[in-house]
């Protein structure tokens, strides 16, 4: 009589497996995150990955103890230590907002108002955080340069790793990345003073969220650092700062561009930031934005 052995396990077994665990567990996308955890054990690109081989057994327990993990919604970018934005890949973990797609439609409009005739394109990213925007920026706008301000002591630390490992895209395309410890609502009094009446562009992903609101998703309200999501009782004590902030960093005719949730547009009232600039007095062209589902998420506004 021989032996019995167990059936070889293939990448696609574990697969379906990985799914629909993660499914059970509510995460919102199962089957991406299981062919990215799994991508990410093998060491190579999800799309490379061939179903049908068998899955060494050290793999297995690998992408197990990451499935359970992601079950227990840990972020899927602090399991594989990475977040994807436009085009850059970004090192992320605790202490700092992991980047979202939503926020890459505030660096186009960032971008279209960066991209003038001028030799000298000065941007402002206040609230950087992993540094997404501020190197979107200066990657994609050559000859530029950005300064980016970042209060927490943990999310500027990740913010230098990512403009480090961007250093050699940013010589190619004759850019900088400028980065400063400091609070946002004030930089124009501090580490930025010297640029005050210069600026082309200031844009802000800034803590928008009531302090009495709860995320709904864990892996927002359990594992984003506070500082980064709660802007006060209505959301906008951060943003009445910048608007201070970047009405004195701009150039007349420089725009600034400003993030918020899609309760705070031009629906939103006094509570919107639409309202908030003009009651500033120091704006000019107030316009909100939808993003790619059609809701309010962006303002623009060009400095007086």
């Amino acid at each position: 009589m021989t032996a019995w052995t167990p059936p070889v396990r293939t990448l696609r077994d574990v697969l379906v497996d990985g799914e629909r665990r993660l499914a059970r567990a509510e995460v919102p996308s199962p089957r991406v995150d299981a062919e990215l955890l799994l991508a990410h054990v093998l060491g190579v690109p999800r799309g490379r990955m061939f179903l049908s081989d068998p899955i060494d057994p050290a793999d297995a327990m690998r992408f197990e103890a990451l499935l359970v993990r992601r079950a227990a919604r840990v972020p899927l970018q602090h399991l594989v230590g990475a977040a994807a934005f436009r085009h850059l890949t970004l090192e992320v973990g605790r202490g700092v907002f992991v980047p979202r797609p939503e926020t890459e439609g505030v660096v186009e409009l960032a971008i279209r108002a960066l991209e003038t005739d001028s030799e000298e394109r000065l941007a402002v990213d206040l609230c950087t955080g992993s540094g997404a925007i501020a190197l979107s920026l200066a990657t994609e706008v050559p000859h530029s340069v950005v300064h980016a301000v970042e209060i927490e002591e943990a999310a500027h630390g990740w913010a230098e790793k990512n403009v480090a490992a961007y250093a050699a895209a940013l010589s190619a395309v004759g850019s900088q990345v400028v980065l400063h410890r400091g609070d946002a609502t004030t930089a124009h009094l501090g580490s930025l003073a010297a640029l005050v009446g210069r600026v082309d562009v200031v844009v802000t992903n800034p803590p928008y969220i009531p302090d009495d609101a709860v995320p709904r998703d864990p892996e927002v309200a359990q594992y984003d650092p506070p500082r980064a999501l709660y802007g006060g009782h209505d959301g906008l004590d951060v943003v009445r700062g910048i608007a201070v902030s970047a009405a004195a960093l701009l150039r007349p005719g420089g725009v600034l561009v400003i993030e918020h949730s899609d309760a705070q547009g031009e629906d939103g009232g006094e509570s919107g930031v639409p309202q908030v600039l003009r009651e500033h007095g120091s704006w000019l062209d107030v316009v909100d934005h939808p993003d790619l589902a059609g809701r309010a998420r962006t303002t623009t506004a060009v400095r007086a």
